[in-house]
């Protein structure tokens, strides 16, 4: 309100320019720290990082006592603090695991998907109540983390005395969608991290199997490399006995040689017998199961394993399973990687020298690399990129809402917008790379010409096809050319790349060429071996001349069959 002075007349309110001045420098303080926390995640922090930062961003900002950012494990039945910043109480630090078994304000979070506030622990039952009243916790405020349009987890604060400030847990909100885009833009690139890693896994196997190894060898080699995949404490390859028992006929172990390859034992208490009972991957905790198999899982320390069953032309031949030595379970999709591997085995035990048996778990290898490229291109394109977009028009949005003084503010978040629009265009440019959308739009010569406009090294193109050819021969044909441009743009020092593909006569013929200096080495790491693999595996084949300063010249054959429609 106003006031008269001393000649008793109405002064102006100097209240509301008080107000207001605190409201922008509020605004300020809070849009400063979202831009770096928004630089964080452009700069592609991992996420461990931007959970700290902002954490402390919280803490600071808002003028808070602590903050804390919990994930929810996929039922939403624990949380899990994996980041804190401030002054906590014992309760909360990080790697703390807590059930929750009753009301909270986590709970509501996970119940309604909004922000909430409670402000008494006092009368409420359950673990994280009892252990916040110990705790000294007497209310506490936070917002959830959405990804995926699921809730991922919360951004909480806490208070030991006094009520938490009025609609605090709206402003804390104002964090979460950074923190769920560095979550978005972390899952994309370990997505990609882990789909090099499990198809070099794979490859080496495969490899076993086209050399055809010893049975125990190969055994032994899958075990390791599922387990190093997972990653496990150990793994093991078991086979049925008529008799009813199991024997182990390769492992492996993080702590050395697996000791049991040999040994029958009864799969009691066992995944492989859940296995045998249900023909199906299988999960199992060995705290309470019975049985002497189980009983020496205790003992060596193993908590649970997962299982995938071994068929052999329809017949359940054994299991491949992963035993993990920490309390954690294994990751979700430990089933599907061991699936991976299983059929390699299949197919070795089925008929180790038999080249057609081998072909199509080469083609089956390539088929899911190719599925598991186009799912992550999707991905990428409507989960990380999308909210990368929607992320740089809010900063638009407040920028324009941003009033005209704070000119560095505005320009700031400017540079922020760009950073960001540069990330969207590096996204675009990495799922071009992994799964080329026009190739499934328009063709193999549409996609062609993509590349040759995108080659830094003149491409003189001459495609001859019909206008759609076989998928799995549009593919190959694809990175059979993407390769040898790459090559020769790293390696060749060429002046131009001729490109040729013709089809005649069910096959298709690709010939590249280039004037550089020769000398490309199909086991140096080129790439070439990857595109042997995959051209072989669709029946076609590959040769190479590169004779030192005297340019290269690559040739593929794949058979064609009807072209698709």
């Amino acid at each position: 309100m106003g006031y008269r002075d001393a000649m008793g007349t109405s002064a102006p309110n100097a209240d509301s320019g008080v107000t207001d001045r605190a409201e922008l420098e509020r605004l300020a303080e809070e849009q400063s720290a979202l831009r770096r926390v928004a630089t964080l995640v452009a700069q592609g922090a991992s996420s461990t990082e931007v959970f700290a930062a902002v954490a402390q961003e919280v803490v600071q900002v808002l003028h808070l006592s602590n903050a804390a950012i919990c994930r929810l494990d996929d039922e939403g039945s624990t949380m899990t603090v994996v980041a804190v910043w401030g002054d906590h109480p014992e309760i909360v630090r990080p790697g703390s695991r807590w059930p929750l078994d009753g009301p909270s304000m986590t709970t509501e979070i996970l119940r309604t998907g909004r922000p909430a506030r409670l402000e008494d622990y006092s009368d409420l039952p359950g673990s994280l109540a009892t252990e916040a009243r110990q705790g000294g916790v007497s209310s506490a405020a936070g917002a959830p983390i959405i990804v995926d349009g699921r809730v991922w987890g919360v951004i909480s604060t806490s208070s030991p005395l006094a009520p938490l400030p009025d609609q605090i847990e709206d402003r804390v909100a104002e964090f979460t969608e950074l923190v769920a885009t560095a979550i978005a833009n972390s899952q994309a690139h370990e997505d990609l991290r882990r789909l090099a890693d499990e198809q070099a896994a794979l490859r080496r196997v495969a490899t076993l199997v086209a050399r055809g190894v010893p049975p125990a060898q190969l055994f032994e080699a899958v075990s390791a490399e599922v387990a190093r995949l997972v990653p496990a404490g150990g793994a093991a390859l078991a086979r049925y006995e008529p008799d009813g028992t199991v024997t182990a006929v390769g492992g492996w172990t993080s702590t050395g040689a697996y000791i049991h390859v040999g040994t029958p034992f009864s799969p009691e208490g066992t995944v492989t017998g859940l296995i045998f009972e249900t023909r199906q991957p299988s999960r199992l905790s060995y705290a309470n199961a019975p049985g002497q198999a189980a009983a020496a899982a205790r003992e060596m320390g193993w908590h649970s394993s997962v299982g995938a069953p071994v068929i052999v032309e329809g017949r359940l031949w054994g299991a491949l399973s992963v035993v993990s030595t920490s309390d954690r379970p294994l990751p979700p999709d430990t089933e599907r990687r061991l699936a991976e591997f299983t059929e390699l085995v299949a197919t070795a035990i089925a008929n180790a020298d038999s080249r057609a048996e081998l072909d199509a778990s080469r083609a089956r290898i390539v088929a899911t690399a190719d599925a598991t490229r186009r799912r992550i291109e999707r991905d990428l394109h409507d989960g990380a990129q999308q909210q990368l977009v929607s992320l740089a028009l809010e900063l638009r949005a407040a920028q324009a809402a941003a009033p005209p003084q704070l000119a560095e503010l505005r320009a700031e978040l400017s540079h922020v917008v760009e950073g960001l629009t540069g990330v969207v265009d590096g996204l675009r440019e990495i799922a071009l790379g992994i799964h080329p959308a026009i190739l499934a739009e328009g063709g193999l010569e549409a996609a062609l010409k993509t590349l040759a406009r995108r080659s830094p090294i003149p491409v003189e193109l001459d495609v001859q096809a019909e206008s759609r050819l076989p998928e799995p021969i549009e593919v190959a044909a694809y990175y059979v050319v993407s390769e040898a441009l790459t090559n020769a743009a790293k390696h060749a020092r060429a002046s131009v790349v001729h490109v040729d593909v013709q089809a005649s006569d069910h096959v298709l013929r690709i010939a590249v060429s280039d004037d550089g200096v020769g000398g490309a080495d199909p086991v140096g790491g080129s790439g070439l071996l990857g595109l042997k693999d995959r051209a072989e595996a669709i029946g076609g084949v590959i040769s190479l001349q590169s004779p030192q300063g005297s340019g290269t010249s690559l040739q593929v054959e794949l058979p064609l069959g009807a072209p698709s429609q």
